[in-house]
């Protein structure tokens, strides 16, 4: 059978049983779905440097070092930040228990795995999506099919001996364009979870499904010169020389602000920053995008190599290759994201003209994604959060890993959504949470038709957002009929005598002389079960009110005014 057709038979097969699983997963308790989590997380933690060794092997890009961190944050961090969350059923109570907030799985997920990020992409999504009580199939790159697989079997295995229902989790291994066409486009894919390039994303878009998809990243960091300059060198050579580069969310561009410029070189070249003569930059030019097209060959290697590629060489020891450019666009291949530990340095004199600096860089394929910046100016870091068509802004800190959850109190994710403004549906950095739906079940507050009837509202095992269970009621506000209270503010602003208030029926429910749960008296339970109208108290005279009735509206007058209300 042809490669195409076989992978689109696989797509189609693989859904059909994750399907089958969804059916029978969707259903468990909160209890069953953590343990399976936990023994997942368990097993991907003990296989993580295994992995992380493949992942290299096979693709060739990025560090073991940083592979095995990444995996880690996939499984134990990602756990340790889930603990607690709830994700099935009743999930919380609002509004003093009177909306219930139910978790709904999205069904079966269909997700695409990059090259750059293969097994921790694939052990994250698979544990989100099981935490969620979804299913899901995924689609690896060509270039990390293997590892991908392996890091899918070693968290899926866990997952069955620990109660999962077989074939809830799943990856093709015939991969091509017309199979992964295939898995986005069935009819069983509820919901397409995208991470790599900005065509692979434009592409889950274009599928007519709910989608979550990630892009470019192009990020630039801005240096102030109020910032401690030497934790930020320190700071963006460890992001940048991270797996050589190759997370979406890494330091691309420094903006440094003016006065900040020699000792922040000093302290970038003392930190292991190469810094490029002219040549160098030319000849690195050309090697990164020989025909304006970004070379995959550089993606996700060391400066060392790269250099040696390029045409020049660069000591052992060098963590980053730095240019010092004056332009964004097309025009500067150096400005373009490449996914290796290459950075291009801009000056700038002010936060203000850094700011616009910024937002060029952005605009330049990563519009949406993230930015850091080094200050200690608090007006300048409120400034920049307002400004920048960025999602995520980490301060003083590695910018790679901040805009992930590891150094900050961000979701740990390895998918991170651009926003409206990049693309994307979402801004957030995706978790389990965004693979369910969530119901509301809403009791009422401000009846129409009054009754005065308990309703049992502890739902298994939840609480109202302040921790405290309770009875929901159908009455909080007075139950007169409108047009009894129009009728008694009238008088009372008249100074005549009124209906008797809501307050009186409830003192009269508490009085001895009602009737039993009715809360009204003998007589009136006599009028009310005659079918009419709840009858007027006799008039008394209000010490507090007016003491001559003529000096108020007649009781003509109030009601010709009152009958204005009135239906016919």
């Amino acid at each position: 059978m042809d490669n195409d057709l076989y992978s689109i038979q696989q797509a189609r097969t693989l859904l059909r049983k994750s399907r089958s699983a969804w059916e029978a997963y969707h259903t468990f308790s909160q209890e069953a779905v953590d343990r399976i989590v936990r023994d997942m997380v368990k097993a991907g933690i003990e296989a993580s440097e295994r992995l992380a060794k493949q992942a290299v092997d096979e693709t060739g890009f990025g560090r073991v070092e940083s592979k095995v961190q990444k995996n880690l944050f996939a499984t134990k961090t990602l756990s340790e930040r889930m603990a607690g969350m709830k994700t099935c059923g009743v999930i919380n109570t609002t509004d003093d228990g009177k909306v219930w907030e139910i978790a709904s799985p999205m069904g079966v997920v269909a997700a695409l795995i990059p090259s750059t990020n293969p097994t921790s992409t694939a052990m994250y999504k698979a544990i989100i999506a099981a935490k969620a009580r979804c299913a899901i199939v995924l689609s690896p790159h060509p270039r990390a099919k293997e590892c991908t697989l392996e890091a899918l079997r070693v968290v899926a295995t866990a997952a069955y001996r620990a109660g999962a229902p077989e074939g809830l989790f799943a990856c093709m291994s015939e991969v091509s364009v017309e199979g992964t066409n295939a898995l986005l486009e069935d009819p069983e894919t509820d919901l397409i979870l995208a991470t790599g390039g900005s065509a692979m994303v434009r592409a889950a878009y274009s599928k007519g499904k709910p989608a979550y998809g990630v892009g470019s990243g192009n990020v630039p960091v801005y240096v102030d010169r109020s910032a401690n300059l030497q934790k930020a060198a320190d700071d963006i050579l460890y992001g940048v020389s991270f797996d050589w580069g190759t997370l979406c969310s890494t330091e691309r561009s420094i903006v440094a602000d003016q006065p900040a410029l020699p000792r922040l070189k000093e302290a970038l070249r003392k930190g292991g920053g190469y810094f490029l003569n002219e040549k160098e930059a030319d000849l690195l030019r050309r090697y990164i995008a020989p025909s304006g097209k970004l070379n995959i060959d550089q993606v996700g290697q060391s400066p060392v190599v790269i250099a040696e590629k390029a045409g020049f060489s660069v000591p052992k020891t060098t963590r980053a290759l730095i240019a010092e450019v004056t332009e964004v666009g097309p025009q500067e291949a150096l400005s373009m994201e490449t996914l290796s530990p290459i950075l291009s340095l801009y000056v700038e004199d002010g936060w203000e003209a850094g700011c616009e600096r910024c937002k060029a860089i952005l605009a330049y394929g990563g519009i949406g994604h993230t930015l850091g910046i080094h200050a200690t100016s608090e007006r300048i870091i409120e400034a920049f959060a307002l400004e920048k068509p960025a999602m995520r802004i980490v301060v003083n800190t590695v910018c790679a890993l901040g805009s992930v959850g590891y150094t900050t109190a961000l979701f740990p994710a390895m998918t991170l959504g651009p926003g409206t403004v990049g693309g994307s549906i979402t801004g957030d950095n995706i978790s389990p949470l965004h693979l369910v739906n969530i119901k509301r079940l809403a009791f009422e507050t401000s009846p129409i038709n009054a009754a005065k009837t308990p309703v049992a509202m502890s739902p298994s095992d939840s609480r109202t957002s302040h921790g405290r269970k309770g009875t929901l009621w159908t009455e909080t506000r007075p139950t007169k009929p409108w047009m009894e209270e129009i009728d008694a503010r009238l008088r009372e602003r008249a100074g005549n005598t009124t209906f008797r208030s809501s307050t009186v029926d409830r003192q009269k429910h508490n009085s001895p002389s009602s009737l039993p749960g009715t809360g009204r008296s003998a007589k009136d339970a006599a009028v009310v079960n005659n079918g009419s109208q709840p009858i007027k108290e006799t008039p008394k005279a209000d010490p507090s009110g007016p003491s001559n009735v003529d000096k108020g509206l007649s009781e003509a007058e109030i009601d010709r005014i009152a009958s204005r209300f009135r239906k016919p």
